[in-house]
């Protein structure tokens, strides 16, 4: 017999079937035993009664144990949060252990019953992912990178793979992981800043990445890891950095209105989260605009950035006068911007920061393409040219003019789903001190 999926039990009524799953909970009485299983797709609750073959071996069984059942599908009226498919039950004929789990679980499973904090659970990872409500954030990561995939496929883009190892620091010197390449020393890519720009000197005019990146920050707040995964996008022939900032707001707004297609509906229960879609385009606010905001609001912190108090600030001037959720803090001071960024008049730079919901998810620019230009931009912060040599050679042989953005998939999670740390919607997290599982 083959095994179905607990959310196909609604069209297999009066008929017998085979699940595979965890046992989520027990219930066993005198003449009667109810378990909940669990697998990809849900929870059903199961009844033995003792004239059941397998009424026996129900007192072998232990929470988070797997096992494999057949039964008969018949309507029920099964009450509890967490069974998806409530109306119906399995009567069961016969259960076989797969996996017997050890009694002492070190976190708890079932909804309401654990109180572990999230050292504890993250040393327990792939226990504390089992709980529906964690598994629902993947599912829904997942949905989210296939919109973004359509929309990719729509416009044309290209996926590129850049190299983790490289040769010269793609972003400022300080967040370095550096490690022994054969008797030279090489960095783990903070970025695949250098290679996206190659991808536009070759020609592929609009591309694409989800890659690891590795940044040593010895930063640990609830939005920072030392290795994460960022999706990257680049494109040619602009004439702004408005440009770049036209297509990342298409791009939200697509994917997140499919997420609410799609997800909307357990988002809200289960997060207590409305997806709201943002209207098209997003307020743009300039630096100076957002420092004079900010001052008034008793704003201590850099001229020429927001630190994380800085965009809570300026967040809520943005809800109240256009209720909208997102912000594009534009035209950044050179003194706050990486090299490689254009400039324009007044010493600032052709940049963007993206804000959502009080938090930066993106940074982006146009670039500069011009290698003289590059090349006086360096010195000016003080690179040393002959480490950014071969990045100076992409732009030699002709480069359109381009631009583009990055964002962190798990810190867009978080903020959509209101948790309260990153290190919850990623798989294994890595930060200042964790190494394992």
């Amino acid at each position: 017999m083959e095994r179905i999926k607990i959310n196909q039990l609604n069209d297999k009524v009066s008929q017998e079937v085979l699940l595979k799953g965890f046992v989520h909970e027990i219930r066993a009485q005198s003449k009667i035993a109810f378990l909940l299983l669990r697998d990809y797709s849900g929870i059903v609750q199961l009844v033995v009664t003792s004239d059941s073959p397998s009424f026996e071996e129900i007192k072998n069984i232990t929470r988070e144990s797997v096992i494999s059942v057949k039964g008969i599908v018949q309507k029920g009226n099964v009450k509890g949060q967490e069974v998806t498919e409530n109306k119906i039950e399995l009567l069961v004929n016969n259960i076989e252990i797969l996996s017997t789990a050890d009694v002492n679980l070190p976190i708890q499973v079932v909804l309401g019953k654990d109180s572990a904090d999230l050292s504890k659970r993250l040393d327990y990872r792939w226990i504390d992912l089992r709980k529906p409500k964690n598994l629902l954030i993947f599912k829904i990561g997942t949905f989210m990178e296939k919109a973004m995939r359509e929309f990719w496929a729509k416009n044309d883009f290209i996926q590129i793979h850049t190299p983790k190892f490289m040769g010269a620091p793609s972003e400022s010197g300080a967040e370095l992981f550096s490690v022994d390449y054969f008797g030279k020393k090489a960095y783990l890519a903070q970025s695949p800043q250098f290679y996206k720009q190659m991808a536009m000197s070759a020609g592929f005019e609009k591309i694409f990445e989800i890659n690891p990146v590795f940044r040593a920050n010895p930063s640990h707040t609830s939005r920072h890891d030392t290795e994460f995964t960022m999706i990257d996008m680049e494109i040619s022939y602009i004439d702004s950095h408005e440009d770049v900032m036209h297509l990342e707001e298409s791009w939200i707004n697509y994917f997140i209105g499919r997420i609410k297609e799609e997800y909307g509906e357990e988002i809200k229960n289960i997060f207590n989260q409305e997806v709201i879609v943002p209207s098209l385009p997003f307020p743009r606010l300039t630096m100076k605009e957002a420092q004079e905001i900010v001052r008034k609001k008793g704003y201590k912190g850099p001229e020429d950035d927001l630190d994380a108090d800085g965009e809570k600030l300026i967040f809520e001037y943005v809800k109240e006068t256009f209720n909208h959720e997102f912000v594009f803090i534009k035209d950044y001071p050179y003194s706050a911007r990486p090299f490689y960024h254009m400039k324009k008049e007044g010493g600032l730079t052709k940049s963007f920061d993206l804000i959502w919901k009080g938090v930066e998810v993106t940074t982006g620019a146009q670039r500069e393409h011009r290698t003289d230009i590059l090349r006086e931009q360096a010195i000016e912060k003080k690179i040393n040219l002959d480490l950014i040599q071969d990045y100076l050679n992409f732009f030699r042989y002709g480069c359109p003019p381009h631009g583009g953005f990055a964002i962190s998939p798990t810190r867009f999670l978080m903020l959509m789903l209101d948790m309260k740390n990153v290190r919850e919607v990623t798989f294994l997290p890595r930060d200042t001190d964790r190494l394992n599982p």
